[in-house]
């Protein structure tokens, strides 16, 4: 059983005495495997047997024990009567070998109640809106359920988030960013589709995003066929584009995720653009390589994988 009578926070063990214990072990050319040889010739009663159990050569085996006791000042075996017999000096080392190796065992027991506990901690994800309801809120009961102690926070759009001052963790971005002190990754690309209302030839209205979004596949489709400087509804919105669509007096483009129950309604002619969206994940450098992160990423990029299984599906 481990032992755990010591307050939370309160160890006993300090990085400095780790670090005294550690060099003097190293100092003395003291190596585990050379105890573990000495624990199978106890066991064993001969080199012989011992090598034969460990798989190595004798003479590696008595090499190894000669370098034990020379590392630490001490005769470790006796012959007697053609069997090795551990001295007074190797008992006492081979039962301190043996609490080791308990404490190993309770070391490894613990990393392995916290694996089993799955992720865990607070991860911060910033996203717009409309990314955080249609593509990640369907999905996210799962993570939580499977995953007692993980939190995640997600903050969208109506918060203005620092990814530079650390105010978020991750954060989904649908334009690629400039380079900064974090990395980046490309998450998804996201199909876009124009909705015109079919058979329609009165004057529409057309919606189109913001000038600092020039730069974005939609805009420069509606470039090329002449309707940006026609644009009388600006708006970064998808939402706003959308419920726009809706009252078939205006076309306008969205992305995948906001029109799965639109592209298949006889109302509307849909037109996929050759471009899509790429969607872009910004990750906190010194959370690259942390477990709960890591894992969170992964259902991330399953989010987006599956939202496109099942919009597929409510087309057909």
């Amino acid at each position: 059983m481990l032992d755990t009578s010591l307050a939370d926070g309160d160890t006993g063990v300090t990085s400095q005495n780790c670090s005294h214990r550690a060099a003097e072990v190293q100092a003395m050319g003291i190596n585990w495997d050379d105890l573990r040889i000495l624990a199978a010739v106890q066991e064993c009663g001969t080199y012989a047997a011992a090598s034969k159990a460990l798989r190595l050569d004798e003479t590696t085996v008595g090499r190894r024990l000669s370098r034990l006791e020379t590392s630490l000042g001490l005769k470790l075996l006796d012959a007697v009567d053609g069997r090795r017999r551990p001295t007074q000096a190797a008992q006492g080392l081979l039962r301190h070998l043996e609490a080791m190796t308990r404490h190993v065992d309770d070391i490894m027991r613990v990393g392995q109640a916290t694996a089993k506990q799955g992720l865990s901690g607070r991860v911060r994800i910033a996203a717009t809106n409309a990314l955080a309801e249609e593509v990640l809120a369907p999905h996210l009961a799962e993570p939580l359920l499977n995953n007692p102690g993980l939190v995640i926070d997600l903050l969208t759009s109506t918060h203005t988030v620092n990814f530079s001052r650390w105010e978020a963790d991750l954060a989904i971005r649908l334009r690629k960013p400039v380079r900064g002190d974090y990395a980046i990754s490309r998450l998804a690309s996201i199909p876009l589709f124009l909705f015109e209302p079919a058979g329609d030839s009165r004057q529409l209205l057309v919606c189109c995003y913001p000038d600092e979004q020039d730069d974005t596949p939609e805009t420069r489709y509606l470039q090329r066929k002449g309707l940006q400087q026609k644009g009388r509804c600006v708006t970064a919105s998808g939402r706003v584009i959308r419920n726009m669509i809706q009252s078939r007096q205006a076309i306008g483009i969205l992305p995948e995720y906001l029109c799965w129950d639109m592209r298949s309604d006889p109302h509307f002619r849909v037109t996929e653009l050759p471009q899509q969206r790429e969607v872009w994940l910004l990750i906190q450098r010194h959370l690259k390589r942390d477990p709960s992160t890591r894992g969170v990423i992964g259902w991330l990029r399953s989010c987006f994988v599956r939202g496109r299984t099942t919009g597929a599906a409510a087309t057909h």
